[in-house]
């Protein structure tokens, strides 16, 4: 029998791969079930939609705990590589030591850290620390990577684009220097404001680039373009829950109008979708469950 690969192996193999792959976000297990079954390469834990889903807090509500509890879940569940948000590491540069030492033993395959202030603040608020504080942190990521699992991905994510008066040089040097001084594994320019400045933000950092596009471009940058544009992975934070969140308010707004008739329009619906019913026993494998009552319980 073949030895099967790590998952940061198999992680690293994919962002280092000429061909685009897509990181489904989300943030539960059965999230991370469902882009698996339909065959995606690897799963994205949110630190905004932890913060959302479990905590009920906007983004940056989130420790380091709670993202370690909630990954190795879904990382039990799984066989594709989980990516997670680390935040800023959590602190310093020995925080971020700590944190992904913490992330390699939960069976997470890679983490993004970003360069602002500890804790980040939102909006106009936003600050990012230096260059070299940055490097210094990254450095420490990646010792503690180096101890502990080489392939461990870890991706330096620049926010400076968030903070007031950036300009998008700035935002490259930054980018450039965590590379070239830090030797992380992937960079992310983050904040960008337009295509052309993402594409040419790809061109100028050192790969594998992976840029966070913002969700307001119109039309959104396709998976080819993404792909022409030298991007090693498409990145959607909140894939695997966008979808669902509209549609419960739609249904618990539909419900309070009308009832049970809304459960009977919903039933009818997912009978017609042309990719089949949705179902907690089919995504989740119901008939594994079976066969291990048969193979261990008693009659």
């Amino acid at each position: 029998m073949p030895v099967r690969q790590r998952t940061t192996t198999r992680l690293k193999t994919l962002f280092e791969r000429p061909e685009l792959f897509v990181l489904a976000g989300g943030i539960n297990p059965i999230g991370a079930k469902t882009a698996e079954a339909l065959g995606y390469d690897a799963f994205y834990m949110s630190g905004g939609n932890t913060s959302a889903h479990q905590l009920g807090w906007p983004d940056s509500g989130t420790s380091m705990r709670d993202m370690v509890d909630n990954a190795r879940k879904i990382v039990l569940t799984v066989q594709i590589p989980v990516f997670a948000d680390a935040d800023t590491g959590y602190g310093d540069a020995i925080s971020a030591h700590y944190t992904v030492r913490e992330y390699i033993q939960a069976g997470i395959a890679g983490a993004h850290i970003e360069d602002q202030t500890f804790p980040p603040k939102s909006g106009p608020r936003r600050r990012c620390i230096s260059i070299e504080e940055m490097v210094g942190k990254l450095r420490a990521a990646m010792d503690a990577k180096q101890a502990l699992d080489p392939d461990f991905v870890i991706m330096a994510r620049c926010d400076l684009g968030g903070v007031p008066g950036a300009s998008f040089a700035e935002i490259i040097e930054r980018c450039q220097a965590y590379k070239a001084e830090a030797q992380v594994d992937v960079i992310c320019p983050n904040g960008l404001r337009t295509w052309e400045e993402i594409e040419e933000a790809i061109r100028l950092i050192p790969g594998p680039v992976v840029p966070l596009i913002p969700a307001h471009l119109s039309p959104y940058p396709s998976l080819q373009a993404q792909q022409d544009a030298g991007a090693a992975a498409a990145w959607f934070p909140a894939l695997t829950t966008m979808a669902g969140l509209q549609a419960n308010w739609d249904f618990l707004s539909d419900f309070r109008q009308r009832g049970t008739l809304a459960v009977d329009a919903l039933r009818a619906q997912a009978a017609q979708s042309p990719w089949g019913v949705a179902s907690n026993g089919g995504i989740l494998d119901e008939s594994r469950l079976r066969s291990m009552e048969e193979k261990y319980l008693p009659d």
